[in-house]
Protein backbone atom coordinates (compact mmCIF):
# COMPACT_ATOMS: atom_id res chain seq x y z
CA UNK A 1 0.00 0.00 0.00
CA UNK A 2 1.40 3.59 -0.88
CA UNK A 3 2.03 6.43 0.98
CA UNK A 4 -0.71 8.33 0.43
CA UNK A 5 -3.34 5.12 0.38
CA UNK A 6 -2.42 5.30 4.00
CA UNK A 7 -3.53 8.34 4.03
CA UNK A 8 -7.13 7.67 2.34
CA UNK A 9 -7.90 5.22 5.10
CA UNK A 10 -8.46 7.95 7.51
CA UNK A 11 -11.50 8.95 5.77
CA UNK A 12 -12.79 12.68 4.75
CA UNK A 13 -13.02 15.85 6.68
CA UNK A 14 -11.16 17.32 9.37
CA UNK A 15 -10.04 13.41 10.79
CA UNK A 16 -8.53 12.79 6.95
CA UNK A 17 -6.49 15.67 6.83
CA UNK A 18 -4.68 15.08 10.48
CA UNK A 19 -1.87 12.67 9.17
CA UNK A 20 -1.00 14.59 6.20
CA UNK A 21 -0.98 17.83 8.56
CA UNK A 22 1.21 15.94 11.28
CA UNK A 23 3.52 15.14 8.49
CA UNK A 24 3.88 18.07 6.79
CA UNK A 25 4.13 20.36 10.05
CA UNK A 26 6.68 18.06 11.53
CA UNK A 27 9.08 18.01 8.91
CA UNK A 28 8.87 21.72 8.74
CA UNK A 29 9.41 22.18 12.82
CA UNK A 30 11.73 19.85 12.95
CA UNK A 31 13.95 21.36 10.38
CA UNK A 32 13.81 24.93 12.06
CA UNK A 33 14.43 23.54 15.40
CA UNK A 34 17.49 21.69 13.62
CA UNK A 35 19.22 25.14 12.75
CA UNK A 36 19.19 26.23 16.55
CA UNK A 37 20.53 22.96 16.91
CA UNK A 38 23.30 22.31 14.95
CA UNK A 39 24.64 25.95 15.54
CA UNK A 40 24.02 26.27 19.63
CA UNK A 41 26.23 22.94 19.24
CA UNK A 42 28.86 24.86 16.93
CA UNK A 43 29.24 27.88 18.95
CA UNK A 44 29.75 25.62 22.60
CA UNK A 45 26.26 26.22 23.33
CA UNK A 46 24.79 22.85 25.54
CA UNK A 47 21.58 21.87 24.22
CA UNK A 48 19.04 20.42 26.92
CA UNK A 49 16.29 19.57 25.23
CA UNK A 50 15.20 19.13 21.72
CA UNK A 51 11.60 18.92 21.56
CA UNK A 52 9.00 18.38 18.18
CA UNK A 53 5.91 20.02 20.16
CA UNK A 54 5.00 21.60 23.18
CA UNK A 55 3.40 20.10 26.51
CA UNK A 56 3.89 15.81 28.10
CA UNK A 57 6.19 14.47 25.98
CA UNK A 58 5.03 11.07 24.12
CA UNK A 59 9.12 9.66 23.58
CA UNK A 60 11.84 10.68 23.87
CA UNK A 61 15.31 9.32 24.48
CA UNK A 62 19.26 11.11 25.53
CA UNK A 63 21.99 11.55 23.21
CA UNK A 64 25.56 11.27 24.54
CA UNK A 65 25.74 15.11 24.83
CA UNK A 66 23.18 14.70 27.42
CA UNK A 67 20.17 16.35 25.52
CA UNK A 68 16.71 14.98 25.34
CA UNK A 69 15.02 14.39 22.09
CA UNK A 70 11.40 13.88 22.61
CA UNK A 71 8.44 14.39 21.00
CA UNK A 72 5.60 16.12 22.79
CA UNK A 73 1.58 16.28 23.06
CA UNK A 74 1.02 19.39 21.29
CA UNK A 75 2.44 19.32 17.43
CA UNK A 76 2.06 23.25 16.71
CA UNK A 77 5.52 23.92 17.38
CA UNK A 78 8.76 22.72 18.57
CA UNK A 79 11.55 24.24 20.80
CA UNK A 80 15.87 23.86 21.71
CA UNK A 81 16.12 24.35 25.44
CA UNK A 82 19.71 25.53 25.63
CA UNK A 83 21.89 25.44 29.42
CA UNK A 84 20.21 28.89 31.03
CA UNK A 85 17.09 29.03 30.00
CA UNK A 86 14.26 29.12 32.07
CA UNK A 87 11.66 27.31 29.32
CA UNK A 88 11.11 26.66 25.78
CA UNK A 89 11.16 30.66 25.21
CA UNK A 90 14.72 31.05 26.00
CA UNK A 91 13.92 33.15 29.25
CA UNK A 92 17.20 33.30 30.98
CA UNK A 93 16.78 31.31 34.47
CA UNK A 94 18.37 34.27 36.66
CA UNK A 95 18.63 31.78 39.61
CA UNK A 96 20.87 29.47 37.37
CA UNK A 97 22.89 32.14 35.42
CA UNK A 98 24.20 33.81 38.02
CA UNK A 99 25.36 30.62 40.32
CA UNK A 100 27.33 29.12 37.22
CA UNK A 101 31.39 28.17 37.14
CA UNK A 102 33.13 29.54 34.79
CA UNK A 103 32.94 26.22 32.88
CA UNK A 104 29.17 26.53 32.81
CA UNK A 105 28.95 29.91 31.47
CA UNK A 106 31.42 28.94 28.53
CA UNK A 107 28.41 26.57 27.68
CA UNK A 108 25.66 29.23 28.54
CA UNK A 109 23.52 30.77 25.90
CA UNK A 110 23.12 33.59 27.69
CA UNK A 111 26.63 34.01 28.32
CA UNK A 112 27.97 33.61 24.63
CA UNK A 113 28.44 37.45 22.26
CA UNK A 114 25.55 38.80 20.97
CA UNK A 115 27.19 37.29 17.70
CA UNK A 116 26.77 34.29 18.24
CA UNK A 117 23.41 34.27 20.25
CA UNK A 118 21.83 36.26 16.80
CA UNK A 119 23.44 33.42 14.81
CA UNK A 120 21.72 30.65 16.68
CA UNK A 121 18.43 32.17 16.80
CA UNK A 122 18.56 33.17 13.09
CA UNK A 123 19.61 29.77 12.21
CA UNK A 124 16.12 28.32 12.61
CA UNK A 125 14.28 30.38 9.84
CA UNK A 126 17.41 30.14 7.43
CA UNK A 127 17.04 26.54 7.93
CA UNK A 128 13.63 26.76 6.75
CA UNK A 129 14.22 28.46 3.89
CA UNK A 130 16.80 26.18 2.99
CA UNK A 131 14.55 23.06 3.67
CA UNK A 132 11.94 24.51 0.95
CA UNK A 133 15.12 25.02 -1.65
CA UNK A 134 15.77 21.39 -1.20
CA UNK A 135 12.43 20.27 -1.61
CA UNK A 136 11.49 22.57 -4.55
CA UNK A 137 14.77 21.47 -5.58
CA UNK A 138 14.18 18.08 -5.20
CA UNK A 139 10.86 17.78 -6.92
CA UNK A 140 12.18 19.23 -10.05
CA UNK A 141 14.78 16.89 -10.25
CA UNK A 142 13.13 13.69 -9.62
CA UNK A 143 9.67 14.64 -10.51
CA UNK A 144 10.75 17.14 -13.25
CA UNK A 145 9.57 20.73 -14.16
CA UNK A 146 5.64 21.34 -15.44
CA UNK A 147 6.72 22.88 -19.03
CA UNK A 148 3.82 24.27 -21.21
CA UNK A 149 4.48 26.98 -23.68
CA UNK A 150 3.00 29.99 -23.62
CA UNK A 151 1.13 29.90 -26.36
CA UNK A 152 -2.54 31.76 -26.33
CA UNK A 153 -5.32 29.52 -27.25
CA UNK A 154 -8.45 31.90 -26.66
CA UNK A 155 -8.43 35.42 -26.29
CA UNK A 156 -11.29 36.80 -23.67
CA UNK A 157 -14.06 39.34 -24.80
CA UNK A 158 -12.99 43.24 -24.04
CA UNK A 159 -10.13 41.80 -21.94
CA UNK A 160 -6.54 43.59 -21.30
CA UNK A 161 -5.38 41.17 -24.01
CA UNK A 162 -8.10 41.72 -26.34
CA UNK A 163 -7.23 45.35 -25.85
CA UNK A 164 -3.85 45.28 -26.14
CA UNK A 165 -4.26 43.06 -29.64
CA UNK A 166 -3.31 39.99 -28.88
CA UNK A 167 -4.33 37.25 -31.14
CA UNK A 168 -5.11 33.21 -30.52
CA UNK A 169 -1.72 31.54 -32.09
CA UNK A 170 0.68 33.97 -30.48
CA UNK A 171 3.32 32.80 -28.23
CA UNK A 172 4.85 34.65 -25.63
CA UNK A 173 8.30 34.95 -25.40
CA UNK A 174 9.44 37.55 -22.83
CA UNK A 175 7.39 39.96 -21.10
CA UNK A 176 9.70 43.36 -19.66
CA UNK A 177 12.62 41.48 -21.33
CA UNK A 178 12.37 38.44 -19.29
CA UNK A 179 12.26 35.11 -21.23
CA UNK A 180 9.21 33.67 -21.23
CA UNK A 181 9.74 29.83 -21.71
CA UNK A 182 6.28 28.45 -19.78
CA UNK A 183 3.00 29.29 -19.57
CA UNK A 184 3.14 29.01 -15.88
CA UNK A 185 5.95 31.51 -15.74
CA UNK A 186 4.20 34.41 -18.26
CA UNK A 187 0.80 33.78 -15.75
CA UNK A 188 3.41 34.55 -13.04
CA UNK A 189 4.87 37.51 -13.79
CA UNK A 190 1.21 38.99 -15.42
CA UNK A 191 -0.64 37.57 -11.78
CA UNK A 192 2.27 40.32 -9.74
CA UNK A 193 1.65 42.68 -12.01
CA UNK A 194 -1.80 43.83 -11.74
CA UNK A 195 -2.37 47.38 -12.80
CA UNK A 196 1.28 47.79 -13.89
CA UNK A 197 1.80 48.20 -17.52
CA UNK A 198 3.89 45.35 -18.99
CA UNK A 199 5.41 45.02 -22.46
CA UNK A 200 4.82 41.33 -23.59
CA UNK A 201 7.03 40.16 -27.06
CA UNK A 202 5.23 37.66 -29.09
CA UNK A 203 6.31 35.53 -31.24
CA UNK A 204 3.01 35.51 -34.17
CA UNK A 205 3.67 33.49 -37.84
CA UNK A 206 7.42 33.86 -36.53
CA UNK A 207 7.34 37.37 -36.90
CA UNK A 208 8.16 39.11 -33.60
CA UNK A 209 6.55 42.52 -31.88
CA UNK A 210 6.06 44.36 -28.72
CA UNK A 211 2.51 44.39 -27.05
CA UNK A 212 1.63 46.86 -24.16
CA UNK A 213 -0.77 45.71 -21.98
CA UNK A 214 -1.82 46.41 -17.80
CA UNK A 215 -3.41 43.27 -16.02
CA UNK A 216 -6.53 43.45 -14.52
CA UNK A 217 -6.69 43.21 -10.92
CA UNK A 218 -9.43 40.11 -10.01
CA UNK A 219 -10.60 37.96 -7.00
CA UNK A 220 -9.98 34.16 -8.20
CA UNK A 221 -10.41 31.23 -6.15
CA UNK A 222 -8.19 28.47 -6.21
CA UNK A 223 -9.34 24.16 -5.60
CA UNK A 224 -8.74 24.93 -1.82
CA UNK A 225 -11.43 28.15 -1.80
CA UNK A 226 -9.21 30.68 -0.73
CA UNK A 227 -9.42 34.00 -2.60
CA UNK A 228 -6.51 35.69 -4.39
CA UNK A 229 -5.99 38.95 -5.34
CA UNK A 230 -4.01 38.34 -8.89
CA UNK A 231 -3.47 40.71 -12.22
CA UNK A 232 -5.15 38.78 -15.80
CA UNK A 233 -4.76 39.01 -19.27
CA UNK A 234 -8.02 37.51 -20.03
CA UNK A 235 -6.10 35.01 -22.31
CA UNK A 236 -6.38 31.29 -21.66
CA UNK A 237 -4.46 28.19 -22.91
CA UNK A 238 -5.33 24.44 -23.98
CA UNK A 239 -4.00 22.56 -20.83
CA UNK A 240 -4.60 18.93 -22.39
CA UNK A 241 -2.26 15.82 -21.92
CA UNK A 242 -1.03 16.42 -25.03
CA UNK A 243 0.03 20.57 -24.50
CA UNK A 244 1.54 19.50 -20.73
CA UNK A 245 5.35 17.68 -20.55
CA UNK A 246 7.53 17.06 -17.98
CA UNK A 247 11.09 18.78 -18.65
CA UNK A 248 14.15 16.79 -17.42
CA UNK A 249 16.16 18.97 -15.17
CA UNK A 250 19.88 18.55 -13.89
CA UNK A 251 20.37 18.77 -10.24
CA UNK A 252 22.75 22.14 -9.92
CA UNK A 253 19.75 23.88 -12.38
CA UNK A 254 17.23 22.44 -10.03
CA UNK A 255 18.78 23.85 -7.21
CA UNK A 256 18.86 27.31 -8.73
CA UNK A 257 15.34 26.69 -9.86
CA UNK A 258 14.43 26.00 -5.94
CA UNK A 259 16.04 29.40 -4.83
CA UNK A 260 13.95 30.64 -6.98
CA UNK A 261 10.82 29.10 -6.64
CA UNK A 262 12.07 29.84 -2.50
CA UNK A 263 12.24 33.57 -3.49
CA UNK A 264 9.04 33.93 -5.28
CA UNK A 265 7.14 32.45 -2.43
CA UNK A 266 8.70 34.97 -0.01
CA UNK A 267 7.93 38.01 -1.94
CA UNK A 268 4.48 37.07 -2.53
CA UNK A 269 3.89 36.45 1.27
CA UNK A 270 5.97 39.99 2.10
CA UNK A 271 3.82 41.25 -0.94
CA UNK A 272 0.27 40.14 0.72
CA UNK A 273 1.13 41.01 4.25
CA UNK A 274 2.38 44.39 2.96
CA UNK A 275 -1.57 45.02 1.26
CA UNK A 276 -3.14 44.08 4.32
CA UNK A 277 -0.86 46.83 6.14
CA UNK A 278 -1.99 49.23 3.67
CA UNK A 279 -5.58 47.93 3.04
CA UNK A 280 -4.97 46.85 -0.30
CA UNK A 281 -5.14 42.89 1.17
CA UNK A 282 -8.04 41.28 3.20
CA UNK A 283 -6.83 39.54 6.46
CA UNK A 284 -9.74 36.97 6.08
CA UNK A 285 -7.47 34.96 4.11
CA UNK A 286 -4.93 34.45 6.95
CA UNK A 287 -5.23 30.65 8.21
CA UNK A 288 -3.76 29.17 11.08
CA UNK A 289 -3.77 24.97 12.03
CA UNK A 290 -7.02 24.36 11.11
CA UNK A 291 -6.81 25.80 7.58
CA UNK A 292 -3.42 23.89 7.38
CA UNK A 293 -4.77 20.85 8.09
CA UNK A 294 -7.56 21.04 6.01
CA UNK A 295 -5.67 21.86 2.97
CA UNK A 296 -2.90 19.03 3.67
CA UNK A 297 -5.44 16.65 3.77
CA UNK A 298 -7.03 18.29 -0.01
CA UNK A 299 -3.12 18.24 -1.11
CA UNK A 300 -2.84 14.54 0.54
CA UNK A 301 -5.69 13.78 -2.34
CA UNK A 302 -3.83 15.25 -5.32
CA UNK A 303 -0.12 13.07 -4.50
CA UNK A 304 2.67 13.19 -2.32
CA UNK A 305 4.42 15.68 -4.86
CA UNK A 306 2.04 18.12 -4.17
CA UNK A 307 2.20 17.47 0.00
CA UNK A 308 5.69 17.98 -0.23
CA UNK A 309 5.17 21.12 -2.32
CA UNK A 310 2.75 22.62 0.43
CA UNK A 311 5.54 21.35 3.21
CA UNK A 312 7.66 24.02 1.41
CA UNK A 313 5.37 26.63 1.14
CA UNK A 314 4.60 26.27 4.25
CA UNK A 315 8.63 26.04 5.56
CA UNK A 316 9.18 29.63 3.81
CA UNK A 317 6.11 30.93 5.86
CA UNK A 318 7.00 29.91 8.85
CA UNK A 319 10.12 31.05 8.41
CA UNK A 320 8.93 34.71 7.77
CA UNK A 321 6.80 34.47 10.72
CA UNK A 322 9.86 33.80 13.12
CA UNK A 323 11.61 36.87 11.94
CA UNK A 324 8.96 39.24 12.34
CA UNK A 325 10.43 41.88 15.08
CA UNK A 326 7.86 40.00 17.96
CA UNK A 327 8.94 39.55 21.35
CA UNK A 328 8.49 35.66 22.08
CA UNK A 329 9.15 34.92 18.36
CA UNK A 330 12.89 34.60 16.56
CA UNK A 331 12.91 37.92 15.17
CA UNK A 332 11.85 39.27 18.75
CA UNK A 333 15.04 38.07 19.88
CA UNK A 334 17.31 39.25 17.26
CA UNK A 335 15.79 43.05 17.74
CA UNK A 336 16.55 42.60 21.35
CA UNK A 337 20.02 41.65 20.34
CA UNK A 338 20.65 44.45 17.51
CA UNK A 339 19.70 46.97 20.50
CA UNK A 340 22.13 44.97 22.80
CA UNK A 341 24.68 45.67 20.03
CA UNK A 342 24.17 49.38 19.23
CA UNK A 343 23.63 50.17 23.06
CA UNK A 344 26.54 47.82 23.75
CA UNK A 345 24.68 46.29 26.88
CA UNK A 346 21.64 44.21 27.08
CA UNK A 347 17.96 45.88 27.55
CA UNK A 348 16.86 45.52 31.57
CA UNK A 349 15.02 42.40 32.54
CA UNK A 350 12.10 44.48 33.19
CA UNK A 351 12.02 45.88 29.26
CA UNK A 352 12.78 42.59 28.18
CA UNK A 353 9.73 40.83 30.50
CA UNK A 354 7.35 43.83 29.20
CA UNK A 355 8.72 42.86 25.44
CA UNK A 356 8.10 39.23 25.65
CA UNK A 357 4.66 39.49 27.66
CA UNK A 358 3.54 42.34 24.65
CA UNK A 359 4.76 39.46 22.30
CA UNK A 360 3.00 36.86 23.69
CA UNK A 361 -0.32 38.98 23.41
CA UNK A 362 0.36 39.56 19.67
CA UNK A 363 0.97 35.91 19.07
CA UNK A 364 -1.80 34.65 21.37
CA UNK A 365 -4.50 37.53 19.05
CA UNK A 366 -3.07 36.74 15.85
CA UNK A 367 -3.64 32.85 16.54
CA UNK A 368 -6.76 33.95 18.03
CA UNK A 369 -7.84 35.56 14.77
CA UNK A 370 -6.70 33.11 12.63
CA UNK A 371 -8.63 30.50 14.10
CA UNK A 372 -11.64 32.51 13.50
CA UNK A 373 -10.66 32.91 10.09
CA UNK A 374 -10.30 29.26 10.06
CA UNK A 375 -13.87 28.61 11.22
CA UNK A 376 -15.56 31.19 9.07
CA UNK A 377 -13.85 29.49 6.06
CA UNK A 378 -14.92 25.97 6.72
CA UNK A 379 -18.54 26.54 7.44
CA UNK A 380 -18.83 28.93 3.91
CA UNK A 381 -17.83 25.98 2.25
Amino acid sequence: MGFLEHFSLWGGGFTGALLPFLFVLTIVVFFHELGHFLVARLCGVRVLTFSVGFGPEIVGFNDRHGTRWKISAIPLGGYVKFFGDEDAASTPDQSSISAMTPAEKRESFHHQPVGKRAAIVAAGPIANFILAILIFAAIFTFYGRPSTSARIDAIQPESAAAQAGFAAGDVVVAINGRPIETFAEMQRVVSTNAGQQLSVTIDRGGAQMDLKATPALREVKDNFGNVHRIGVLGITRSMGAADSQLETVSAPRALWMGVEETWFVIDRTLSYIGGIVVGRESADQLGGPIRIAQVSGQVATVGFIAIMNLAAILSVSIGLLNLFPVPLLDGGHLLFYAIEAIRGRPLSERAQEMGFRIGLALVVMLMIFATFNDIIHLTAS
